[in-house]
């Protein structure tokens, strides 16, 4: 083949043509221990800080690469590309520790990628001319060092040490078919053939120990796994629970053997660092064991909760009985530990028991105090994704996915029955409703973020090659789908570095990366080796790439295009047709040099098809399909701002299939979109794959450690294509990453703050804190200000200052709403809503996934996710990895449509993800907002349970008492008996109730007015001092129409009218009645461990100041109005519960003193524990998971197609 040259030219060396610089990285974890650390190393002119950190890190290769290299003489290869091998000879005259060193220039690891492609692709024929093959090395080497495409990380891994550096090793099991003779060969070597492939899919069969079998899929997956691969399966082969057995007896069934599957991946730490196995379990829809495969992990989840809340439980009520033991210094030796004689034993072992701690553990403890020991530590266990919790329960080593048919999704809508079928016989295991199975699928998916689905029937009706097989199974990212026993090695261009100066798409340069890069995956899949002989043979046969893109999400925001706009998803489904029309345009033109792949002939009929079907939907056809029962979404050529691009994708489209009609394809699949985890760190992509962004600010990082806050990089020069100028923008964007001081702040003044007593010193020292602080309390603290100043100066005291909850501005007199101004001031928005001179038209424009900042409100609906995706799908050879982000208060209802949408548009795979649907991941809603209510609340406990009723009649002979202008209150939605029903209450300073308004759902109804006259009565009389309990008693029970079924209300489910449920709902509220509601008022408490069907209402109610449910606070919201005012109490008490961290015993020096060194032991632990809910915090105002990246331990995960990738090292839990 011929290439030209459109980045470089021949006259100079390709190195001299490109910029470098030296620079150092380093690699921290939270509590500054270095993980890694490289000095004067070279990297390209415009690589940033993290970008350089993965290079240096993940891809050097770290040791064996010689100070000295000799060249092997080939004869059919060119001198220039001629392999190198240690120089024995130069490296005897070193010192011996300076004979072999690690790579320590990105130009090492581009020449060792770009000239083993070179050199491999010169052996299998793909070059015309010598003069060719430069060209092809130098425009790669220029893609590779300006950032504008990047191969799967094996690729960095692997690929060269032979031909660079002659590094080898014996074989580890692998195989290669020769591409000159197509015979299979058991590799020799470990580097010569090295392993590019990072997605795999691989077959089991129902069969226990022998090859292919049950076991044998373990030990291939281990194989994969330990070089940082990932791979799926489908296990519907495996017959269910109590099917027969051909040696007679019942098997054990499908979820044991996953659960042995699950339990072997968990102990196999990919690459050798600590991240978890990338696997994917797929199971059919009319499997026998599908609905125990689909409840799986939100049981395993259940059981994590219940270690959690069981734990802890447990150790609280533990350590009362043993202390209710050791302070009875009043009773006698035998007295102290009798129930009967010592009353807070007694209490203490009541309440244990009313909590279900086992009696024996009770006895033990006791036991233990009989024996002298005056300390019980009992091991407690967290969420966190890396505990002991997770690692104890099953299912959390894998993604899970549920294939769907048409037949299965037709009888949902048709309200049918669904058949699951046995595996030993095919006769009917059970016949259940679709509907229901449906519904357990969306809770599922709800409730733990698994399964996603695959939608079977669409996406072989676009195989192209079924003569060899269904397709059965994907990777663990989705994006990867062909037959069983094959391998995919992907590649992702970045869309924002193929841009004119102007900002339009540069489509000719777009088009010769496609062409260069297919090459380059195609000579990957010469040059490969495989775990296994049926994958190594299967790749040979199919010949499978996946190259894909990724920015799409930076590249709309820059061009000012909203990600849910119709120009947005025009322009991305024609680059993905332009992408796609000219990759398998190159495949056939190699085709025609060198052949089609082996197994093209038997499958030219159908492929050829599905090639005339990509064409259709590039020209924007709305009908005409073969043989496709969901049509796709035709690119949509009115919409796309660039006429362009539509051209050139149908003209890509004509090429590639009438090329193919000559001379058939060299490549079975062409492309996918994947989550370009890593990779897209090293490219300084602000989005990965079809992603949109994920924040506004970002967070970038210094050479010396430490991140720095500015705006989205894309964010200015949107503004400016918006029309706004230079001053417009830098207020903007000052507003969104703030000041980052207090100087002419109006609401906390430098002299404010010295007129309390702080001195130019402490302002100075001050300073630099606030500078890159996230939130201005983060900054006032007895760390940054001393100890001294704190308690001398500022008046404060020990307890105050050991208070992780002591909000230091707050007690020095400044109230909320100065607090507020000023931490926008300094910190900034982290937002652009709000921003001054911005327009609201132009808001959407900025979206995210997720709301940004402290006050952000704005974020992507779900839909928009699902129509990005159907416009690129039509064009995708594989499917596309994505996660749909969904909010907190999304309903189990939404789910299911979410996923019936996504099969409507005709998508292959979707993977949903619910804000804080694992346990693991802290709610956003939660940890946004991190302010402190004032203290208004009305403080009591919990009433008595009244043996006897007084209800006293109170005659006023007063004057009404009114209620503020200003009042608080709350607005109750329902619906009762399907007629929407507003209650809005309005509350004295106290509290109390002092009127209420309803309001129906009615216009114009008469029985609206009466409601409403009604209320005014009823809140004239609580006005005149009426009691409200008066009003309860006399309403609720009252029965008239409309009646029924309660929804909207946490508390009350059904009512015998309007006046009953609004009766109950005041009684629950203002007077604690819980009798009257439906729902146990234990239940409703904040701190309750539950299954999490019920949070989707619960955690987005902002409720009253005032005396509401007994708690007086104001419930979490996901838009981040609400403050946390329940965080402090259920962070202390977590903390304290794990203070001891196994069950130990600690004999008794004394009988009070190691009850104050546990009290100590408390407090010591808590303060580490705040800064780590402060690190969670911080993660999440910037953007990220609020998880810890289990490698490096930085908070800087963020969610990456159906995965997620750390943008500190790099690390990812999906394939490489």
């Amino acid at each position: 083949m011929q290439f030209e040259r459109r980045f470089t030219t021949p006259e100079t060396e390709i190195f001299a043509q490109l910029s470098y610089r030296k620079a150092s990285s380093e690699i921290r974890n939270p509590d500054g221990t270095i993980v890694f650390s490289a000095q004067d190393i070279e990297v390209p002119e415009q690589f940033s800080q993290v970008a350089t950190d993965i290079l240096a890190q993940k891809y050097f290769r770290k040791a064996g690469v010689p100070a000295a290299l000799k060249k092997v003489e080939e004869n059919d290869v060119p001198s220039w590309l001629w392999r190198s091998v240690p120089d024995e000879k130069a490296l005897g005259k070193l010192a011996e520790d300076a004979r072999y060193t690690g790579e320590t220039s990105a130009k090492q690891v581009f020449n060792r990628l770009v000239g083993t492609w070179t050199y491999w692709a010169w052996k299998g024929g793909y070059f015309t001319t010598e003069d060719d093959a430069k060209t092809y090395y130098d425009e790669m080497v220029f893609m590779l060092s300006l950032q504008m495409a990047a191969p799967n990380s094996p690729q960095w891994f692997n690929t060269g040490l032979h031909w660079a550096y002659g590094i080898d090793g014996p074989s580890q099991g692998h195989f290669y078919v020769d591409y000159q003779t197509g015979k299979m060969v058991r590799s020799k070597s470990s580097y010569e053939h090295p392993q590019p492939h990072a997605c795999f899919i691989q077959s089991v069969n129902d069969d226990l120990v022998n090859e292919g079998g049950i076991m044998d899929l373990w030990v291939r997956e281990a194989r994969l796994f330990k070089y940082g691969s990932g791979t799926g399966s489908n296990f519907s082969r495996l017959r269910g629970s109590g099917e027969s057995l051909s040696g007679g007896g019942k098997s054990s069934g499908l979820m044991s053997f996953l659960k042995i599957g699950d339990r072997a991946a968990g102990a196999i730490k990919s690459g050798g660092t600590t991240r978890r196995a990338a696997k994917m379990v797929t199971v059919d829809i009319d499997h026998p064991a599908i609905e125990e495969s689909i409840d799986w992990k939100v049981v395993e989840e259940q059981k994590v909760a219940a270690l959690v809340a069981g734990s802890k439980l447990a150790q609280k009520h533990m350590s009362e009985v043993m202390k209710a033991c050791v302070e009875a210094a009043d009773l006698d030796e035998e007295a102290r530990y009798n129930p009967k004689q010592n009353k807070a034993l007694k209490k203490a072992i009541l309440a244990a028991r009313g909590a279900m701690i086992p009696e024996n553990y009770v006895q033990r403890v006791i036991q233990f105090a009989q024996q002298g020991f005056t300390e019980i530590a009992f091991k407690t266990y967290d969420t966190d994704w890396d505990s002991e919790a997770y690692l104890t329960v099953a299912g959390q080593n894998s993604n899970n996915s549920v294939r769907v048919t048409n037949d299965f999704l037709n009888a949902v809508l048709e309200d049918g029955d669904w058949e699951l079928i046995r595996r030993t016989d095919g006769k009917v295991a059970e016949k259940i409703s679709a509907s229901d199975l449906w519904e357990k699928i969306a809770h599922a998916a709800w409730a733990c973020a698994d399964p996603g689905l695959q939608y079977d029937t669409t996406i072989n009706e676009w195989h192209t090659c079924p003569a060899g097989g269904r397709i059965n199974a994907s990777n663990p990212c989705s994006e990867y789908m062909f037959l069983d026993d094959t391998a995919c090695n992907l590649a992702s261009l970045n869309l924002m570095q193929f841009r004119h100066e102007d900002g339009s798409f540069d489509i000719e340069a777009f088009e010769h990366a496609v062409r260069l890069w297919t090459i380059t995956l195609e000579t990957s899949v010469l040059m490969a080796q495989f775990p296994s002989r049926e994958i190594a043979q299967g790749s040979y046969d199919y010949r499978t790439l996946g190259l894909g893109f990724a920015n799409i999400g930076g590249l709309l925001m820059a061009a000012g295009y909203s990600y849910d706009s119709d120009e947005a998803r025009a322009l991305c489904g024609a680059i993905s047709a332009v992408m796609t029309g000219r990759s398998y345009a190159t495949s056939a033109e190699l085709a025609g040099e060198v052949g089609a792949f082996p197994r093209y002939k038997e499958n030219a009929k159908t492929m050829l098809q599905v090639m005339r079907n990509h064409r259709r939907a590039a020209y924007g056809s709305a009908e005409g399909y073969e043989g496709l029962s969901v049509l796709p979404v035709p690119l949509d050529h009115k919409n796309c701002p660039e006429a362009g691009l539509i051209e050139q994708a149908k003209k890509a489209w004509d090429e590639a299939l009438e090329l193919g009609e000559k001379h058939g394809y060299r490549n079975a699949q062409a492309s996918v979109i994947a989550p370009t985890g890593t990779i897209g760190l090293v490219m300084d992509c602000d989005t990965t794959g079809i992603e949109p962004d994920f924040a506004i600010v970002k967070f970038k990082k210094l050479a010396g450690g430490g991140y720095f806050k500015i705006i989205n990089r894309v964010v200015p020069e949107a503004l400016t294509r918006l029309g706004y100028s230079e001053s417009q923008i830098q207020d903007i964007s000052r507003y969104a990453v703030g000041h980052g001081s207090l100087e002419s702040c109006q609401a906390i003044s430098m002299n404010a703050l010295k007129d309390k007593g702080f001195t130019d010193a402490l302002l100075a020292q001050l300073a630099g804190s606030l500078e890159n602080a996230f939130d201005i309390k983060f900054a006032f603290n007895r760390y940054t200000l001393g100890d001294e100043f704190c308690k001398d100066t500022l008046g404060f005291t020990d307890a105050q200052l050991n208070d992780f909850n002591f909000n230091m501005l707050e007690a020095m007199g400044f109230s909320k709403d100065e607090i507020e101004a000023a931490n926008l001031h300094v910190c900034g928005a982290m937002t652009l809503e709000g921003a001054p001179h911005l327009q609201d038209a132009h808001l959407p424009i900025f979206d995210c996934a997720n709301v940004c900042g402290r006050i952000g409100k704005r974020f992507l609906s779900v839909s928009s996710h699902i129509t990005m995706m159907a416009a690129a799908q039509p064009f995708i050879s594989g499917a596309i990895s994505k996660t749909i982000n969904m909010p907190n208060n999304a309903a189990v209802s939404e789910c299911g449509e979410a996923y019936m949408q996504s099969w409507k548009l005709g998508l292959k795979a979707n993977a949903l993800y619910r804000d804080g649907s694992k346990l693991s991941q802290p709610l956003s809603s939660a940890l946004i907002e991190d302010e402190e209510e004032e203290q208004e609340e009305v403080q009591m406990s919990a009433a008595p349970q009244l043996v006897e009723k007084i209800v006293e009649r109170i005659i006023r002979e007063n004057d009404r008492q009114r209620l503020p202008d200003r009042r608080k209150g709350y607005t109750q939605k329902a619906s009762v008996g399907g007629h929407k029903v507003y209650l809005r209450t309005g509350e004295y300073e106290d509290g109390r109730l002092g009127e209420i308004f309803i309001d129906m759902h009615k216009e114009g109804a008469a029985f609206r007015s009466l409601m409403n006259n009604f209320a005014i009565a009823v809140s004239i009389g609580l006005q005149y001092g009426v009691p409200l309990e008066e009003y309860v008693e006399a309403f609720t029970f009252t029965r008239f129409e409309p009646q029924g079924i309660v929804t909207g209300n946490d508390a009350i489910k059904m009512s015998t009218s309007i006046l009953d449920y609004t009766f109950r709902e005041l009684a629950i509220s203002y007077l604690d009645r819980h009798d009257l509601g439906h729902v146990s008022a234990d239940d409703l408490a904040m701190d309750t461990t539950g299954t999490g069907e019920a949070q989707s209402e619960l955690m987005n109610r902002v409720t009253s100041r005032g005396f509401i449910r007994k708690q007086g606070l104001v419930v979490y919201s996901n838009d981040g109005s609400a403050a946390a005012s329940a965080v402090a109490p259920t962070v202390t008490q977590t903390v304290t519960s794990e203070a001891v961290a196994e069950t130990s015993l600690k004999p008794a020096t004394g009988e009070q003193a190691s009850l104050s060194q546990t009290a100590s032991v408390a407090e010591t632990i808590a303060r580490p524990e705040a800064s780590m809910a402060n690190k969670v915090k911080e993660a999440r105002m910037q953007g990220y998971e609020g998880e810890s990246c289990p490698e490096c331990q930085n908070f800087t995960l963020v969610r990456n197609g159906t995965c997620l990738k750390c943008n500190t090292c790099g690390s990812t839990t999906g394939c490489s």
